[in-house]
């Protein structure tokens, strides 16, 4: 039956009590104790508790309980005396619904892990300083054609699986100096695991090589295979590797990838692989290799600043444990301004007034910034620190953006 009716007829005050019919009685509960919860009885009159003892009497010969002090009921007296005793089904419970809410919640979590992990400050330096030399080998608006654009995206994407596969290798032997210097990584803040971090690294490594071998072309080959032995090695805790606790060792790896590597291979990428043309060394290229040395130095100077602490914990030997943290940091400052100095130069002396114009008011324009920029960090704080080495990144785009317009 669709709901259970019991009536107690006595002298006045009557009693009833209701049930939902999805509260209702199976053969299957019987002999199983159903609790119905009254309102606190304490408050009851005499004649009131007799009248609920002779139900809950009735009500046990049913297989149902009370419990009259923990009622989720509530009663009401009416101007005739009745008492109503309404349940809500305590014992039915609604399936949770699905919320599309939470799934999307977890997809902007999952995200925004997986962007810590790849570091993206070194993602953007990449993917532009691919571009930027790509666009050294242009000659004529004609090249800017399908052809020049499906090489630099061949380029570009097998080259920032490599970099994600070289820094998420460096967040997995990085662990507990992490937990130190960068608790916010997704390794180092326990929301990936170690298991999650070596499947991420290996897949990457895999699709990086597969897609350089589709693509077929000798030198983004020999860039990838380069980038992955130094990537290696500067992180892998194996004898006579981990190269990153050697300071010298570890700028000369930093070096040789971000300004040797990119600049030439994937130069010669677009040149010989993509355009047919004989390899050759222009004026910009050398330019660009040049000053991305000095860059490249100063980048492997500078990220070692804020994460002093943790470095000498763990015995990494970095030139800031050895030399302090002010002193890099000039260091690093006046290497970058005599690149801008030298940089000034090259434009003076080029044949193009409009590459003159640009590439010197443009360095002039950049050494002025980091100059103004440097005097104003407080170098007793760690989070003014990490944001001036943010600012190197951005000089760091900035002259990838200039280095086409040198000519």
């Amino acid at each position: 039956m669709d709901s259970l009716l019991l009536l107690g007829s006595v002298s006045k005050p009557c009693w009833r009590l209701s049930f939902s019919a999805s509260a209702k009685l199976s053969t299957a509960t019987r002999g199983n104790h159903v609790p119905i919860r009254f309102a606190n009885s304490s408050a009851w009159s005499t004649q009131e508790r007799r009248y609920f003892g002779q139900l809950q009497g009735h009500l046990i010969n049913h297989h149902i309980t009370i419990d009259a002090e923990k009622s989720s009921f509530y009663r009401r007296a009416d101007k005739k005396g009745l008492v109503n005793a309404t349940s809500e089904p305590p014992f039915a419970s609604e399936p949770e619904s699905y919320n599309p809410n939470n799934f999307w919640r977890s997809m902007q979590s999952a995200t925004d892990a997986f962007y810590r992990f790849s570091r993206p400050h070194t993602v953007i330096g990449t993917a532009l300083s691919i571009l930027s030399v790509s666009l050294l080998a242009i000659e004529r608006l004609s090249d800017l054609s399908p052809l020049f654009f499906t090489g630099l995206l061949e380029a570009i994407v097998a080259a920032l699986f490599m970099n994600i596969y070289i820094v998420g290798l460096n967040q997995l032997f990085d662990v507990e100096i992490d937990k130190v210097n960068k608790p916010y990584l997704p390794l180092a803040s326990g929301e990936y695991s170690i298991g999650t971090g070596i499947l991420i690294v290996a897949a990457f490594a895999v699709m990086s090589f597969w897609l350089g071998w589709l693509v077929g072309s000798g030198p983004l080959l020999w860039a990838l295979s380069i980038s992955f032995i130094l990537g290696t090695a500067y992180s892998i805790n194996l004898p006579l590797l981990r190269w990153k606790r050697f300071a010298l060792v570890a700028a000369m790896c930093i070096l040789a990838v971000r300004a040797v590597i990119v600049q030439l291979a994937f130069f010669l990428h677009i040149q010989t692989f993509v355009y047919r043309r004989p390899a050759i060394l222009t004026r910009p290229l050398i330019f660009a290799t040049a000053f991305m040395s000095f860059f490249s130095v100063v980048i492997a100077l500078f990220k070692d600043i804020p994460d002093i602490e943790g470095d000498a914990i763990f015995g990494i030997r970095s030139f800031t444990v050895r030399l302090g943290q002010k002193r890099v940091f000039w260091i690093c400052v006046y290497l970058l301004e005599m690149a801008y100095g030298v940089a000034v130069l090259v434009g003076a002396a080029s044949p193009s007034p409009w590459s003159k114009l640009v590439t010197v008011l443009g360095h002039v324009v950049l050494a002025s910034i980091l100059w103004l920029n440097a005097k104003s960090v407080d170098l007793t704080n760690k989070t003014a620190i990490t944001s001036f080495y943010m600012f190197i990144w951005k000089l760091f785009y900035a002259e990838y953006l200039l280095i086409p317009l040198v000519r």
